[in-house]
């Protein structure tokens, strides 16, 4: 069996490796680059092609072929009083009938100062050495030179672990274990953590599988905790320790792992990241507002439960059963002085008792529950106003709706379900909504809880009630602060999400996007009521950049502004200024909605003026507006909750079907094989072409090395930077 030397330039820490037989035009395959060294051979003869004839070119032998695959990447992270202690374990799989030898290069983290690193293959501990930031760079253009590849320039600016691995036997396993240490910066009591996780432009094949698991231990509260890049689970455990993790499967990930977390001694903490564009515009913010875990009980405030279910003959069988459950775990949550009403409803309405009742008497609302029996039809209209009837105003209510079905019985019209509600509704309730598999009328059912500061969520089929409504009352179980309002003081701000403010609960986290003008030190008033006492809270020393920041907010305040945008008009219906502020929103930051699928379309042109507008346009003849879409059934459900989640978003938007991609707060486009910057316009601007691989191309790229993230997207690429495109051409 032929041995080859191979160089592996691998990024350990954002994926796994794959090698790949490289031809005269070499290329990546997985998470690394390759650079094979092989032995030159002599080509067989040419056969000449009779004259008239059609002959096949020759066919690639595959002399060097060589492959390596990951089976997973995991990833352990400790945090204790800033000092962060980061593991990662994967197992490399070679598949092929050759021994491999290789190099691996890992990236570090940008601006951190790594220590301890250490590196084992198999258990056994290899020497490597860390390279600074100078000698990192020159590998990662050596091999964008070579491989005609820029996906290393956006590690330029990083230094590197240099390690040889060999050998990797033929259909064999390499198991490969990293762990080093690090002192996180503070800044204003913010800390941030970055895991080197960017593989998508490495592989065009996705991982097994990715999970990320970071303990936080802190010697005072922690307040904010907080990924922009990815959707991940906070487990709190009481104000001190949380665990964070991120897990996904058959995943191509596409950007570092970002992990902001605060602290403070304060019972309710505030944590201000923002970012302007440039001196002269408007700004994006990115307010964290964090309560204790803990709250003592007279900072709790009392409020009133009223739990409504659905009883119709359709709810029968493990429905009706999980039903009952998803209420006795409410029940038995409820605080020393909350008080509760339940009621039942198909056809008539059942009720526990006719008023509200104390905490105490639980017991035999329990046992009630479980005689609830399912039979008859749906008389959704009675059963809120049931519901409604005596609501104290004076204290903060939650009514939490469950149903699985539409209106069949009373009054089955929609709007005047809602008009009904909307008038016997004090001004305290919160309306939370849960629609059981896919039956139900979506728009009925998410308008209920927009109009009454709650929320809606959907069981789909096969998935657990009980599971669902007691997740989420586990979150809104203790609530400390309610009907919010911000004051920035002398700053304006304007076009803020969630719209309305929602409640403040012990143990979440209240994550407000918005734009503002101008820029200074910001003096943050929140205020709101407990137990009917306004109560205020300043947050001083905070201050909103006047220019730079973190760019990732400006992407995210689109989507959810998109999503605010999406809500409105299929709740309400369709008006010309929405789409077109959810197109040009849409096209400007890469992000796919109903309205803009065509992002995905190579060819499309939108990024021309008249492209632009003619896109609005056959928006509006060529795609039935979300407002006009079937309210019930799996794809209003799936459109509801495809809305939720532009409107909860906490993550900026990801890239979408290999056509889009995200940079800061840039959106490329894949537009006739170039990558295209969002901002360019071809009637206005005139690019300065830049050959790839050129020295001219790599000197702007040192003058300017914030510009690599930029240049890293594609070979082919239009930029805007300082009011100049910039096109690299091959």
């Amino acid at each position: 069996m032929k041995h080859l030397r191979i160089i592996v330039l691998s990024l350990i820490a954002l994926g796994a490796l794959s090698l790949l037989a490289l031809g005269s035009a070499p290329s990546a395959l997985a998470d690394g680059l390759i650079v094979i060294d092989c032995p030159t051979l002599s080509p067989p003869p040419a056969t000449p092609c009779p004259p008239n004839a059609r002959c096949m070119p020759p066919v690639d032998t595959g002399i060097c072929p060589a492959y390596l695959r990951v089976k997973n990447h995991n990833v352990t992270v400790t945090i204790e009083n800033q000092v962060a202690k980061t593991k990662i374990d994967q197992i490399f799989v070679n598949d092929s009938d050759s021994t491999l030898e290789g190099t691996y290069i890992f990236p570090l983290p940008e601006d951190a100062t790594i220590s301890d690193f250490a590196m084992y293959v198999d258990g056994v501990r290899l020497e490597g050495r860390v390279l600074d930031r100078d000698e990192a760079r020159e590998i990662y253009e050596g091999i964008v030179r070579r491989q005609r590849d820029p996906a290393l320039l956006e590690y330029i600016g990083r230094g590197a672990f240099q390690a040889r691995i060999f050998p990797i036997q033929p259909h064999s396993e390499k198991r490969v274990d990293i762990s080093y240490g690090q002192v996180l910066k503070a800044d204003n009591g913010l800390v941030k953590y970055v895991y080197p996780l960017s593989t998508e432009k490495f592989s065009p094949q996705p991982l097994d599988s990715v999970t990320i698991n970071v303990d936080l231990k802190s010697a005072q509260a922690l307040k904010a905790i907080y990924s922009p890049s990815h959707n991940v689970a906070v487990t709190r455990r009481g104000d001190f320790a949380a665990n964070v993790s991120y897990e996904d499967n058959n995943v191509k990930p596409d950007r570092d792992f970002v992990l902001y977390y605060s602290v403070s001694t304060d019972d309710i903490g505030a944590t201000l990241l923002s970012y302007k564009p440039d001196a002269t515009g408007d700004g994006f913010f990115v307010l964290l507002v964090s309560p204790k875990v803990e709250v003592a009980q007279e900072r709790v405030v009392e409020k009133d439960v009223i739990l409504v279910l659905d009883s119709s003959g359709s709810m029968e069988g493990e429905k009706i059963a999980q039903g009952r459950n998803a209420l006795k775990y409410v029940l038995q949550q409820l605080q020393p002085n909350d008080r509760f009403k339940v009621i039942s409803f198909a056809t008539s309405i059942l009720t526990y008792a006719n008023d509200l009742r104390p905490a105490s008497e639980r017991g035999d609302a329990i046992r009630w529950v479980e005689n609830i029996v399912a039979s008859g039809g749906t008389d959704i209209n009675r059963a809120l106003l049931e519901a409604l009837d005596d609501v104290d105003k004076e204290r903060a209510t939650i009514l939490i709706f469950v149903t699985d079905g539409l209106p069949t019985v009373g009054e089955v019209n929609g709007e005047r379900i809602l008009e009904n509600v909307k008038r016997d509704a004090p001004d305290n309730v919160r309306l939370f909504t849960f629609g059981v598999g896919d039956d139900v009328n979506t728009v009925l059912l998410d308008s209920l809880g927009e109009a009454h500061r709650g929320t809606s969520a959907y069981v789909r089929p096969g998935e657990n009630i009980e599971e669902a409504v007691s997740g989420f009352y586990a979150k809104v179980s203790t609530p400390v602060l309610s009907d919010i309002k911000l004051d920035f003081g002398g700053i304006e701000t304007f076009d803020v999400y969630p719209f309305p403010l929602p409640d403040l609960f012990a143990g979440t986290q209240l994550v407000i996007a918005g734009r503002y003008k101008g820029g200074s030190p910001a003096n943050i008033t929140l205020s709101g009521n407990v137990n009917d006492r306004k109560q205020d809270y300043v947050f001083e020393g905070l201050s909103l950049a006047r220019e730079g920041g973190d760019p990732f907010i400006a992407p995210l305040w689109a989507t959810r502004k998109i999503g605010y945008l999406l809500a409105q008009i299929r709740l309400h219906g369709e008006n010309r200024e929405a789409v077109d502020e959810i197109v040009e929103l849409a096209i400007r930051y890469g992000i796919v909605t109903p309205y803009t699928s065509f992002l995905i379309e190579e060819n499309a042109d939108v990024l021309s003026e008249e492209g632009r507008t003619s896109a609005g346009s056959a928006v509006q003849q060529n795609v039935p507006p979300p407002a006009a879409a079937p309210q019930s059934g799996a794809g209003a459900v799936q459109q509801s909750q495809a809305n939720k989640a532009l409107q909860d978003a906490d993550s900026a938007p990801t890239s979408s079907e290999g056509k889009v991609k995200h940079v800061g707060d840039k959106a490329f486009l894949l537009q006739n094989g170039v990558w295209t910057d969002t901002t360019f316009v071809p009637e206005k601007m005139t690019t300065t072409k830049i050959a790839f691989g050129s020295a001219q191309y790599f000197d702007l790229l040192k003058q300017h090395p914030e510009w690599s993230q930029y240049a890293a997207v594609g070979a082919k690429v239009i930029f805007v930077a300082d009011g100049v495109a910039y096109e690299i051409t091959e």
